[in-house]
């Protein structure tokens, strides 16, 4: 027998039925509300409670920190399998056997170049720039270089179109972060891998020999992983709604990227590293900050702790920190303010008001303290984000679309003037 819920307005009755998902998730299915009830709408700020789609792509658990791709756990792709396997998963629903994936590849290094005339659209901004407004306005610009729409009834153009995306964001990146620091602009190596190229082309330098590293490259592809998808977030929904216009895949990821970079969702590592500066340049003393965090008449917050949706523990974090362990460890990097960084940390997981809180570190703490170690500026921070989550938004995107979900539109309670008569200027 089918699940359903009551609503009574006014002494009427409303009878929806209850969805239930794969893990036993329930919703309230209130898409015949309005029309059954003569105008009646939910208010729902922030749509803590809404479920805005059914997705096949991630499932989350907050209260008990499970995250899984696909049904893979996270914890068992962050071990086992490199980013591009990842991105496969979250894009076309199953890891790739071996021959897809040297397809996927191959591809994916055969569309890597970029057009010679995109370096004039980043000429056209300053130095002073944030690489997030960069790197969203150059997403989009590749509209211009690619001006046909996608028929996402065929597999091939749909399969093309995420190969071009896949291969030419690392570039936008890169060059964004290479502007900024006055590098000349560079390809990569198409014998290198997707994350080793990636690495190669922010930080090669023109005068001296590139030296691989297998612990950098390990520590960039866990990261990615772990940033890959994270279910109905801000920038995933926007990139969604988006979407739902029939606005091409470009353009969507372009507004996703703007959506990432506020200091709440994606700009979080960036703020962590901020805020670690500001304790290093009052003193570095971490127990006077830890005692500014427990004082609720204090308007300080520490950075990188705690979750929206993650109730007991940040699964991410647990894998990360391990991998920050062994960066810090094995690099021999000397920074008191990665100090500042561990000392917070250690005092978080032991002490009973952070504990009792579940304030735990989470994986923006830990990936901003990597990212500093591996020497990227801390306004590339969200960039990293963005290149971990865009096959994400891929997955997101091409899912929307291939449900034909309709086009998204809020409803609002409207608090606002009643009825009113004109009055000319001479009368007001």
């Amino acid at each position: 027998m089918s699940k359903t819920a009551t609503l009574e307005i006014d002494g009427n009755r409303y009878e929806f039925p209850i969805i239930e998902g794969t893990e036993n998730e329930l919703g309230i299915d209130i898409k015949a509300l309005r029309g059954v009830t003569n105008g009646v709408t939910t208010i729902d700020p922030g749509y803590k409670n809404t479920g805005s789609c059914e997705s096949a792509i991630t499932f989350l658990d907050g209260e008990k920190g499970i995250l899984r791709y696909r049904g893979y756990s996270i914890e068992e792709l962050a071990e086992k399998a490199d980013f591009l396997e990842v991105a496969y998963l979250l894009i076309f629903g199953e890891l790739p056997t071996a021959v897809q994936l040297e397809k996927f590849d191959k591809d994916i290094k055969e569309e890597s170049h970029v057009d010679e005339d995109m370096k004039k659209i980043l000429d056209g901004f300053p130095k002073s720039a944030h690489p997030m407004g960069v790197l969203s306005s150059l997403t989009s610009a590749l509209i211009a270089f690619n001006p046909g729409s996608v028929d996402v009834d065929s597999e091939e153009e749909m399969y093309n179109a995420i190969v071009k995306i896949l291969a030419k964001f690392p570039v936008l990146a890169a060059w964004t972060m290479r502007k900024r620091k006055s590098l000349p602009l560079d390809y990569g190596d198409s014998s290198l891998g997707y994350v080793e190229n990636l690495h190669k082309m922010m930080f090669a330098r023109p005068n001296k020999t590139y030296e691989p590293n297998k612990l950098v490259y390990d520590a960039l592809d866990k990261l990615l992983i772990l940033h890959a998808d994270h279910e109905q977030n801000c920038s995933t929904s926007t990139v969604r709604i988006v979407g739902s216009s029939h606005a091409g895949l470009f353009a969507s990821l372009s507004a996703g990227i703007s959506a990432l970079w506020g200091p709440l969702h994606g700009g979080a590592n960036q703020a962590v590293i901020e805020m670690l500066e500001a304790i290093k340049a009052d003193g570095g003393d971490t127990a006077k900050y830890i005692n500014k965090a427990k004082d609720k008449n204090d308007p300080f917050r520490l950075m990188g702790f705690g979750h929206r949706v993650y109730k007991n523990f940040d699964p991410r974090a647990k894998i990360i920190k391990k991998s920050a362990e062994e960066v810090l460890g094995d690099l021999g990097i000397e920074d008191p303010v990665l100090d500042i960084a561990k000392g917070l940390s250690s005092v978080a997981l032991e002490d009973e008001y952070f504990v009792q809180r579940k304030l735990y570190p989470n994986v923006d703490f830990y990936s901003g303290i990597i990212y500093r170690a591996l020497g990227i500026p801390t306004e590339m921070f969200t960039v990293m984000f963005a290149l971990g989550r865009l096959p994400g938004w891929i997955a997101q995107w091409r899912e929307m679309r291939l449900r034909k979900e309709p086009i998204g539109r809020p409803r609002q309670i409207y608090i606002g003037e009643n009825h009113r008569t004109f009055k000319t200027v001479s009368e007001r």
